[in-house]
């Protein structure tokens, strides 16, 4: 991390972690702050400096008619690994916000869904930053890959 101290996100996640269902509470914890996350029940599996892996569970709650996770279920969950991932990550003297979302539909989401955000450290930069986001199935298959535009800008001075 450029910055030496570990910022609330990352420094909650590391604490929650180490406890018996901590993860899922900090799942819960996180998706309460955009309450539309909850609609996926996502689960954090993975939070590390520049990387955040999200678990969509294939349920009747996010399948379409067809049987299969819906599209806009994956990017729910894309979104939110997205934005874990922004929040433990950013450095201190940074804030972002998201401009837009830019997807292709690879393959059918018929099992559950792994939703992965990533960026590299040199990426955290003024100015649009696109965030490397991939939707894999329980067999390594990419079933959603695209993009997420964020605008990072400096936090004003404070007096």
């Amino acid at each position: 991390m450029t910055d030496k101290k570990l910022n609330s996100v990352m420094a909650l996640y590391k604490k929650l972690s180490r406890l018996p269902l901590g993860q899922r509470i900090f799942s819960k914890m996180v998706a309460r702050m955009a309450p539309y996350f909850g609609t996926i029940h996502p689960y954090i599996k993975s939070l590390e400096e520049n990387r955040c892996e999200c678990l969509i569970k294939k349920r009747k709650g996010v399948q379409n008619h067809i049987g299969t996770v819906h599209v806009i279920a994956i990017c729910n969950g894309l979104e939110m690994a997205m934005g874990t991932m922004a929040e433990a990550s950013i450095p201190q003297h940074l804030r972002w916000i998201p401009k837009g979302m830019s997807v292709d539909y690879t393959a059918k989401a018929g099992t559950d869904i792994l939703c992965v955000a990533e960026v590299t450290p040199e990426q955290w930069q003024v100015g649009d930053m696109l965030v490397d986001v991939k939707a894999y199935d329980t067999n390594g298959v990419v079933v959603v890959q695209g993009h997420i535009k964020l605008w990072i800008s400096e936090k004003p001075q404070r007096a």
